[in-house]
């Protein structure tokens, strides 16, 4: 019988205790995977946010607008490269169950400036135009079966057309993107169309500059707001990173809690695989000692009870991680308030390492009294 096999039929002894204690393991680490995919859902575009990038709002909330003249202006400040607009509409599509981002945007500088927007060969130029065309991204388009051409209807709140009809969209292109954590959710539109449809008197809701040096990021921030102090509308710029992490951090600190579940749910799962393993080399304390007198090594049968506890953790963990992982790329379980729930790739190695550690936690007491066992004492004990 070769050592691996020993140890599973050690493990397979109390069948139905090692399948409740491997369900527990189980469900412990599909839970860490759901975390860290409502952790990277909540902070998406926030790692990805470009270091070049500026975004410029109105210094009292983002929901104040902007003048569209104040685009010169920015232009002009010293280290400045290029600066585009963007407007939040807002709209129902069929439903207000059905929420995805509505953005009116300057195409031209607006892909520019997020050249990670990725679209099939000529839509770009059928893009420009269409002034009713829009662009959607691919997990919004998968949702609701839209394809390149469909005509999309959206009734308007905070921005009416003046003849008071619905708005409507045609599909251009439906975008990717080559990182799987960048957005792909919004519609993006013509902010002419919004302008001209609404009878706008020339508002943005927000700015995006990109910067020849992003060492210098902070010195153009601060000269931009010190630029409209003292106007109707003074400003406030930050990075794209901090602006983005200040929309995760209004449903609270997601780091913080995730970090506090995850602890919990360890620590009651090292409790449990302890308490198996425990009680496991209990029982065997007579079947150890025969396993010495035999010429097994104090070292071999110390590893073969923490090989027990890591083979079942690390299978155990496993299957969780990769049912969760196969569950967040095939199904919506984020809905529409989280689009992109998906468990991210470099959560995987810390979830091993995070096996591998409980594992040998769990294990670590019972191998060491497994070590340290007399073959007399154990020989004369009754089991």
């Amino acid at each position: 019988m070769s050592f691996l096999s020993l140890i599973w039929a050690n493990l397979m002894r109390k069948k139905i205790r090692t399948f409740f204690t491997a369900i527990a393991i189980f469900v412990a680490f599909m839970l860490f995977g759901g975390l860290m995919a409502f952790k990277a859902a909540f902070g998406v575009g926030i790692e990805l946010a470009g270091i070049d990038r500026l975004i410029l709002i109105h210094k009292t909330a983002i929901i104040q607008p902007l003048p569209l003249a104040y685009l010169q202006r920015i232009q002009s400040q010293e280290g400045v490269e290029d600066v585009t607009h963007a407007n939040w509409f807002g709209g129902v599509y069929q439903d207000a169950r059905n929420f995805f981002p509505k953005i009116a945007v300057d195409a031209e500088s607006y892909l520019r400036l997020y050249p990670e927007i990725k679209m099939q060969e000529g839509e770009r130029e059928a893009w420009m135009r269409n002034r009713t065309g829009a662009i959607v991204g691919k997990v919004t388009a998968d949702r609701f079966g839209w394809k390149v051409g469909d005509r999309i209807p959206v009734q308007g709140d905070i921005y009416r057309t003046q003849d008071g009809s619905p708005w409507e969209f045609t599909i251009e292109s439906i975008y990717t993107s080559d990182d799987p954590s960048f957005d792909t959710s919004n519609l993006f539109f013509h902010y002419k169309y919004l302008e001209e449809a609404s009878g706008s008197d020339g508002q943005v809701g927000w700015y995006i500059l990109r910067v020849a040096d992003p060492q210098q990021s902070a010195e153009i921030a601060k000269g931009l707001d010190q630029r409209f102090a003292n106007s109707p509308a003074e400003t406030k710029t930050t990075t794209e990173k901090a602006f983005i992490q200040s929309f995760a951090n209004q449903t609270g600190n997601i780091a913080a809690i995730t970090t506090n579940v995850v602890i919990v749910v360890f620590f009651t799962l090292l409790l449990v695989a302890g308490n198996t393993m425990a009680q496991s080399v209990r029982e065997r304390i007579n079947e150890l000692a025969v396993l010495k007198t035999l010429g097994f090594s104090d070292g071999k049968v110390m590893g073969m009870v923490l090989g027990e506890s890591l083979l079942l953790t690390l299978v155990s963990g496993a299957l969780g991680l990769t049912a969760i992982v196969v569950l967040t790329n095939t199904l919506s379980l984020g809905g529409s308030f989280l689009p992109t729930f998906h468990v991210p790739t470099n959560a995987l190695l810390p979830g091993l390492l995070l096996m591998l550690f409980m594992g040998l936690l769990a294990g670590l007491i019972p191998s060491f009294q497994a070590l340290r066992l007399s073959i007399v004492d154990a020989l004369s004990r009754r089991t």
